[in-house]
């Protein structure tokens, strides 16, 4: 009987792995090609909503999750790096703006400072988390286990968390996304998901902060085609 449950396993093994595989496809890059052909990007947040709900159930389906370890491991969080980080976003912010806009200097109208006041408490919670959901949790723990390394892994992670952005069709923010993608993966796989969620939620208000939220606009996007 052993003898029979080793063959049998194999294949079931196989069909398995096929089936992660075209769901992988399917998740992380046929719909976000989908939706920036095809989806206006004001509904960016209505597919994200969506998309974490889908991850959430997913992951449940995965099992063996510890869902607790979303809110749990803040003192893995390595205080000095992640401030040096946002030293590094903020610089490379400024000199993309300063390149792209001649004569850029930062907005700080009290108008702004309250939009902005505002963004920092909203975008990590309503952007960085569902992100930080689909992109980190739901991509290593259903999907880890078709690559090969660690380091395949993360290169993947940060190509898909990069092709998510095509909605807004920017080769400034296709490249900062794959920047962007690596670090919070390399942060989730080495400290666990507070990091994670963090150094997102810091990286995308500076960036919105130093005035790239133009980049990242639905009002702002043009289709090439």
């Amino acid at each position: 009987m052993a003898a029979v449950g080793e063959q049998t396993r194999g294949p079931l093994i196989a069909r398995t792995r096929r089936g992660l595989i075209l769901e992988f496809v399917a998740l992380f890059i046929a719909a976000p090609v989908a939706i920036a052909v095809f989806v206006n990007p004001q509904y960016m947040f209505a597919v994200l909503s969506g998309f974490c709900l889908l991850a959430v159930v997913l992951i449940r389906l995965t099992g063996d999750y510890h869902w607790k370890s979303l809110v749990s491991g803040w003192g893995e969080v390595r205080w000095g790096r992640t401030a040096v980080f946002c030293v590094f976003v903020a610089v490379a912010a400024f000199l993309v703006m300063a390149a792209t806009k001649p004569g850029f200097v930062p907005n700080v109208s009290p108008e702004r400072l309250r939009f902005l006041a505002l963004l920092w408490v909203l975008y990590p919670l309503l952007s960085a988390l569902p992100q930080e959901v689909i992109f980190r949790v739901l991509f290593f723990h259903r999907y880890g286990s078709l690559f090969a390394s660690d380091r395949a892994a993360r290169l993947t992670n940060a190509a898909i968390f990069s092709l998510a952005h095509l909605m807004y069709w920017s080769p400034v923010v296709a490249v900062m996304t794959f920047v962007g993608g690596w670090v919070f993966a390399d942060v989730y796989m080495k400290r666990g998901f507070p990091a994670a969620w963090l150094i997102h939620g810091l990286a995308g208000n500076i960036l919105f902060t130093m005035g790239m939220g133009e980049f990242f606009w639905s009002g702002n996007v043009v289709r090439p085609f």
